[in-house]
């Protein structure tokens, strides 16, 4: 059984944002249309389901790291911007997005909130994971059979 450690990040969560799309436990708010995900950010994200990306980057990123609290995350997700004519610095990113995404994920009840910890995954989440991971994983072997050996 392939984990999420197998499987590159970026089919991981394209699939794991379709999943989350299709599910009525997600549901993005109405001012995610207008938002910025940061004050580095020039503009709002040009992707209509970027609200679900994140959501699956989120569950993604408690999955490989968790324990992780919202400054954890707000830190991870900022960049860098730059004002005048100055060295660029890092900014972090809008917590508003990082908040209302982990309180769905935690309705949905694919993180859980442990108390001066921060936000982990649950059983229900890393089985979810792990058997996309699996699936995504057996897609791939067929691709290219050299990479049977890894799971």
């Amino acid at each position: 059984m392939a984990k999420v450690y197998d499987i590159p990040a970026d089919e991981l969560i394209a699939r794991l944002a379709k999943q989350l799309k299709d599910d009525a436990k997600m549901q993005p708010p109405a001012w995610s249309a207008f938002v910025k995900t940061g004050s580095h950010a020039d503009k709002i994200p040009q992707n209509k389901d970027w609200w679900f990306t994140r959501c699956a980057s989120l569950l993604r990123k408690i999955y490989l790291h968790g324990p992780l609290g919202i400054s954890d995350l707000k830190a991870e997700y900022g960049g860098r911007k730059k004002v005048g004519y100055n060295l660029a610095h890092h900014r972090d990113a809008g917590g508003a997005v990082i908040r209302h995404a982990l309180q769905q994920l935690e309705a949905a009840g694919y993180i859980t909130k442990l108390p001066a910890k921060g936000r982990a995954v649950t059983s229900e989440g890393t089985k979810r994971l792990d058997r996309l991971a699996t699936e995504i994983h057996k897609e791939l072997v067929k691709v290219a059979p050299a990479l049977q050996r890894y799971a």
